[in-house]
């Protein structure tokens, strides 16, 4: 009876759409366990991974303190240049603005003065050109102290290049301009505005502003002029806030 062949058909198609709808809800109900999943996966990587850059700052902290423990007046001296930097690469929009790679290089930058002796750390008077030498060797000694370390990456540029000038007449190697690493060039710029605003054995600390204007006076031979010119967009306000925030 055609009457029958009809209902036939209908009682087939709507087995195999119930038969589609229960595959589809049971597909759904494994993607979301596999969303589930892979939520929980990520949770637990982000954490370990906040746990391993915990770790890796305890121990960049611990090499920084015992380098400043052993020099008699720069204490803060890498957290204060290391805030610095890292404001000065935030205005420049450097790519490395806010990684924690690089942030481990400017508290790292003299790890290599561990190797000078005392007499000359603490010496207040100027060095002699045989002691200077030997002061001169940190950045190199820094950077075979840190070579095997992978985790510090492009830190380690920081620490070998922190005293190259833009003219090329820095060291360890003599680079200049573009062939030092930008955020060794970020550093330095960091780094002597430090030097020159807090107490050393062999002369009284500077203003601020009079340091961003020495600063600035040596655009294109110590330092690479755009990266001056990004310091000198930070108000001495901020710089001073940032200061008073690692003392």
């Amino acid at each position: 009876m055609p009457g029958k062949g009809i209902t036939t058909d209908v009682s087939v198609l709507q087995d195999r759409l119930a038969t589609v709808e229960r595959s589809a809800a049971e597909k759904e109900r494994q993607l979301e366990r596999y969303a589930a999943d892979l939520r929980e996966t990520f949770k637990r990587e982000r954490e370990r991974r906040h746990e391993l850059r915990q770790s890796y700052m305890a121990t960049v902290r611990a090499l920084c303190n015992a380098v400043e423990a052993r020099d008699a007046y720069t204490g803060k001296h890498a957290e204060r240049v290391s805030a610095y930097g890292m404001e000065i690469a935030r205005v420049l929009r450097a790519p490395f603005a806010d990684d924690p790679e690089v942030e481990f290089g400017f508290l790292l930058h003299d790890v290599g003065k561990v190797a000078v002796p005392d007499a000359i750390l603490w010496k207040p008077e100027p060095l002699t050109p045989e002691e200077r030498l030997l002061m001169e060797r940190h950045p190199l000694v820094g950077w075979e102290i840190l070579r095997e370390i992978d985790f510090l990456g492009e830190a380690k540029l920081v620490v070998r290049h922190h005293h190259e000038r833009w003219d090329g007449a820095g060291y360890p190697d003599r680079l200049a301009g573009d062939e030092i690493p930008l955020a060794a060039r970020v550093f330095a710029v960091a780094d002597v505005l430090d030097a020159l605003t807090t107490l050393r054995p062999y002369r009284p600390p500077s203003p601020l502003a009079v340091a961003r204007e020495m600063i600035a006076e040596s655009a294109g031979t110590q330092f690479d002029p755009e990266v001056v010119a990004a310091f000198l967009e930070i108000p001495l306000e901020r710089l001073d806030r940032i200061r008073l925030e690692v003392e």
